[in-house]
């Protein structure tokens, strides 16, 4: 072999080796509610194990005003929603877009607004990033479609108005879904429940159900019977439409209590299940030779999960995730049996609505809390272990008489990005010093 073959053998050696691990530090997004996938999982690397003496470091910390929204990601920027307070309900309402490495704000929207809801702190919605255009969805129903460059309004529907209806108790929760060139929205009651409209244009494609109330519950896609499906829940029962046309495909019957279905149905195997409070839950069998349902067990009281805040999830053939008691709870599936529970990262604070936003990373999970930490822990249907926990961001609300935050966090860059009423900061997690 000559010097020259020699050599650029080596250098393509060298490049085929570190390639993976240039590929597998690279940064990803969060650009919507509960990541890229909407399920909750963190699939970057290059992250610490534990937390350095005194904490994290924060990169930066950028102003903001209340709300409940979650941060989205995309691109090196960050999109967050808030409300800024005026005479009595009256407000605005401001779509945020900042540098995601220095926090610097890049540009911002802002529309007024009149709340009429309950908790009336701010949006709820995280925003959802599409390529160069982002989606918000204000707390009254003021849907957006913005350019991500500058924040230019493509279009806008007001979802009251144009569906004649007015919030749910607690505002409009429901976050988007993108399928297609379809947007879908938790629309309103008499006229609409669901609709789908042209991401591009804001116009209607189809609408589909009625309802007494929205519900908070967000849509969500699975295929069962060879059959794409697109479930959606309202106070009244669980149906499913196709996706391309909204037409109906199965209905079963539910009873929320206060109207509040909030989770998003959880598939786990060939079973489908809700859960909302006082232990309105509902477990049903996909049928898998014609679109269609069969009820396993129905409001089966010490059983299930009953969500508020916090999406459950699939945890090896169980169910995880907090109930409404606060407790943190493993659920086997199909007999419903509670198999764990326990404060969990909230020791000492099992209270109504308690809540610590749960994220898969690899074999372990981070969980964001109420009181502001953020916990490294295992969790397997055998139960809980915390491996390490630092304080980020204080709480700034009040919920049934305690101090709160209750926002979803984003994962992307190597970082946590999190607010609170007074400021949306980022963390690094990665496991090299940030610079």
């Amino acid at each position: 072999m000559t010097h020259r073959i020699f050599q650029t053998f080596l250098l393509w050696l060298i490049l085929a080796t570190l390639a993976p691990s240039v590929g597998r530090l690279h940064a990803d997004d969060w650009p919507q509610w509960m990541g890229p996938h909407r399920d909750n999982v963190w699939r970057e690397e290059g992250l610490l194990k534990s937390f350095p003496e005194g904490g994290p470091t924060v990169v930066w910390r950028a102003p903001l005003a209340g709300g409940y929204a979650g941060p989205a990601v995309a691109g090196g920027r960050v999109f967050v929603t808030d409300f800024v307070k005026g005479d009595g309900p009256q407000g605005t309402e401001r779509v945020l877009c900042l540098d995601a490495m220095s926090g610097e704000l890049l540009w911002q929207r802002e529309d007024p607004a009149t709340y009429t809801i309950s908790y009336p702190a701010g949006p709820r919605c995280t925003p959802l990033v599409e390529g160069d255009r982002v989606y918000t969805l204000g707390a009254e129903g003021n849907l957006l479609c913005l350019a991500v460059a500058d924040g230019t309004l493509l279009w806008s529907r007001d979802l009251t108005a144009d569906y004649r209806t007015k919030p749910a108790t607690w505002g409009y929760a429901s976050h988007p879904l993108i399928d297609g060139d379809r947007l879908i929205c938790i629309a309103g009651t008499d006229v609409a429940h669901a609709v789908a409209l042209n991401k591009h244009t804001g116009e209607e494609i189809w609408r589909t159900g009625t309802a007494l109330e929205q519900g908070y519950c967000p849509p969500v896609i699975l295929e069962a019977a060879g059959v794409r499906q697109l479930i959606l829940m309202k106070p009244s029962g669980m149906y499913a439409v196709e996706p391309e046309t909204g037409g109906l495909l199965w209905e079963t019957p539910y009873n929320a209590d206060n109207g509040s279905i909030i989770m998003q149905p959880v598939r786990i195997g060939d079973y489908l299940y809700i859960g909302g409070f006082q232990e309105k839950n509902l477990l049903l069998t996909l049928r898998q030779d014609t679109p269609g349902v069969e009820v396993v067990w129905r409001n089966k009281r010490q059983h299930g999960i009953s969500a508020v805040n916090v999406q459950p999830f699939v945890l090896d053939g169980h169910l995880c995730g907090f109930h409404e008691k606060g407790d943190l709870r493993v659920v086997a599936i199909p007999s419903g049996e509670v198999v764990f529970s326990d404060g969990g990262p909230l020791p000492g604070r099992l209270q109504g609505c308690g809540t610590a936003f749960i994220t898969r990373q690899a074999d372990r999970y981070f969980l964001f809390t109420e009181t502001g930490d953020l916990v490294i822990a295992e969790l397997s249907p055998e139960g809980y272990t915390e491996r390490d926990r630092a304080h980020l961001i204080e709480p700034t609300n009040v919920a049934f008489g305690r101090d709160v935050v209750w926002c979803p966090p984003a994962y992307a860059e190597r970082s946590i990005f999190v607010r609170n009423d007074a400021e949306l900061i980022r963390v690094s997690l990665a496991a090299e010093p940030h610079n």
